[in-house]
């Protein structure tokens, strides 16, 4: 990572690109902020395209994403001692922001450009980047923050907080204005009260907020900080006021998928996955000379050439074309199905299990992902509030902000390796579970909320609801999560879940089941600590565990009777961060639509527990 006006400030890790720090995005550094710059201004020349077709097929069918390309990670050299090497100017581009700062000791607020700031940079210690206000003659001059507010919009828009139009809501500056932002005290951020120092003007922040912010903020301009750019269309909603760091500064709306062998064949593996060097390759005569002198390439040498230019020929003409491109999770759930006749490779390896014996009659199969490679891509960014349903289908009703301006020909992306535990329920007793709670109250009064969610967001409310029965494995998946985590010593944050959820009577056959799984970027992927937790023994002890945590909550009786009604924007029933909610980047309904009563008994008097041991 990079700032515009300096070399390397920081550093994020590849899925911090995808999930929290991507485009758009405020990075909190340790002396001051900035916004993650369009793909615009991203270095192209030192960047790799990863190749997974299915996710790229996906990502194609999402607005505005009809000419994406390619894959591609961000620009990367490797590390030296030196910080003067061409490594520390390769990176994401940052511009500062907000531009807006408050120095310590004044506490002035000063744009960037006003000319009374200065900017120092230590190459040696890039964390000890910072701004200065030299505004004492005596001593070291002190350190400038970022403000501490800025606005935002639903449509995506980010800007500046309006500290001087704000502070002069009541009536002009009889003046050239000059702010200054002084603390009153208290616990609450918002305790803080703006005064001009030409006319003394004073306003309280809180007045930003809630009903009184209606009146003191003004209209959106339609700016697009990170494309350094405003929106031609200009922009009807009214500016809210945001914490500088808050969760809902910020969403990431992401497609991801694992990848999967193409072939049983090695030779056709080894031709898929490096497809992009091969593509460079115009005859069979250039192969040659390609194999010998390309280093990338060299991993044919010694193969049969020919059947590699044939192989390449075919693919080029769409032969082995995935004919599930736009099917994300069937593809995945068919070769779950059998997995001892599943084709393997270096990214993808599939061993089954025995299922534990107290819960044979509701589990029909555990497999051990012992080696898995997932691609993310990242496909816009919404603000104020999250993507309708993280991964799911209905993405594309979501209000996404732009990576570029121009229609982007790639998007970013990120590949992890790593493990994980895969589990399908019986479709009987799943089936004989969904006849039993059909017309429930507690999933009626689920399905109503989200309803009435969506209709407040002017979606289509026939949308997103899964039924009962993603409710049920939502519910097991999280509860076994975290019986997982605390085993095998992966933060929560660091596993992720995977739902396969698909109702019978389509053309498409039924899927009940979910993939728990942990991945990092490094080439190795993880050490095997959440697979071997898989195993039958460990697996049935587990899920008694998490059956019998989900029975009781700390916050009972209250989450156990917990249903949304209309007074309340809520997705879940029994469901609290005492219990089965997870960390947003493990959870991709972010903790919507869970329901521990539909695992096991709870203090609630409602009887659609599907675990009756």
């Amino acid at each position: 990572m990079k700032s515009v006006r300096s070399p390397r400030v920081g550093a994020v890790r590849p899925s911090q690109l995808m999930f929290s720090h991507g485009v758009g995005a405020l990075v909190d550094l340790p002396n001051f902020s900035a916004v993650v710059a369009g793909l615009d201004d991203w270095d192209t020349a030192h960047q790799q395209t990863l190749v997974e077709r299915r996710l790229l097929a996906a990502v194609q069918q999402m607005p505005n994403m009809a000419q994406v390309e390619a894959l591609r990670t961000a620009p990367w050299l490797e590390e030296t001692r030196n910080p003067f090497d061409d490594w520390a100017r390769i990176g994401v581009n940052v511009l500062p922001f907000p531009r807006w700062m408050r120095c310590t000791s004044c506490n002035l607020l000063i744009p960037i450009d006003s000319g009374l700031l200065e900017l120092k940079h230590e190459p040696y210690r890039p964390d000890r980047t910072r701004f200065v206000h030299n505004c004492r003659s005596d001593g070291r001059p002190p350190l400038a923050v970022p403000a501490r507010f800025v606005t935002a919009c639903e449509d995506g828009h980010l800007d500046e907080f309006p500290w001087v139009e704000f502070c002069h809501y009541k009536q002009p500056c009889s003046g050239k204005p000059q702010v200054r932002l002084n603390e009153i005290g208290g616990s609450r951020s918002t305790d803080v009260q703006l005064e001009c120092v030409t006319c003394g003007q004073k306003m309280h922040l809180s007045q930003a907020f809630g009903e009184p912010g209606r009146r003191t903020m003004p209209k959106c301009r339609g700016r697009h900080p990170h494309l350094k750019r405003f929106s031609s269309t200009g922009c009807t909603h009214q500016l809210r006021a945001v914490l500088l760091g808050a969760s809902n500064s910020w969403f990431p709306v992401t497609k991801s998928a694992l990848s999967l062998p193409v072939a049983h064949d090695p030779l056709t593996q080894l031709v898929e996955k490096h497809s992009v060097e091969l593509g460079e390759v115009q005859s069979r005569a250039e192969l040659d000379a390609a194999v010998k002198f390309s280093p990338a390439l060299k991993v044919f040498a010694g193969r049969d050439l020919d059947r590699v230019w044939a192989l390449l020929e075919q693919r080029r003409k769409g032969v082995i074309a995935d004919p599930g491109a736009l099917d994300l999770l069937g593809p995945e759930w068919a070769l779950f199905q059998n997995p001892s006749q599943a084709p393997l490779s270096d990214d993808f390896r599939l061993r089954e299990s025995l299922v534990p014996a107290r819960f044979r009659s509701l589990l029909e199969r555990t497999v051990l992902v012992e080696r898995l490679r997932v691609v993310t891509a990242m496909c816009g960014f919404t603000r104020i509030d999250g993507p309708d349903s993280g991964v799911a289908s209905d993405e594309e009703a979501v209000q996404c902000a732009p990576l570029s301006r121009e229609l982007p020909k790639w998007v970013p992306a990120a590949e992890a390796r790593g493990e994980g535990v895969f589990i399908q329920l019986s479709e009987e007793a799943v089936a004989e579970w969904e006849a039993r709670v059909s017309g429930s109250p507690r999933m009626e009064a689920l399905r109503l909320s989200h309803k009435r969610w969506r209709e407040r967001r002017g979606l289509d409310p026939a949308v997103g609801w899964d039924g009962a029965r993603y409710v049920l494995l939502h519910s097991l998946a999280h509860a076994l999560t975290t019986e997982l985590a605390l085993e095998c010593g992966y933060s929560p944050a660091s596993v992720q879940e995977r739902i396969y959820a698909r109702e019978p009577g389509g053309s498409e056959p039924p899927m009940a089941g979910f993939l728990i799984y942990t991945a990092a970027s490094d080439s190795e992927g993880t050490l095997g600590g959440l697979v071997a937790l898989g195993e039958t023994a460990s697996l049935g002890r587990l899920l008694s565990q998490a059956l019998e945590r989900s029975s009781l909550c700390s916050a009972d009786p209250l989450c156990a009777e917990h249903v949304p009604d209309k007074s309340e924007d809520a997705l879940h029933n029994a469901s609290c961060h005492a219990c089965l909610f997870v960390p947003e980047t493990t959870c991709e309904r972010g903790n919507r639509y869970l329901d521990r009563a539909s695992l096991v008994r709870t203090l609630s008097a409602d009887e659609i527990e599907f675990f009756r041991l």
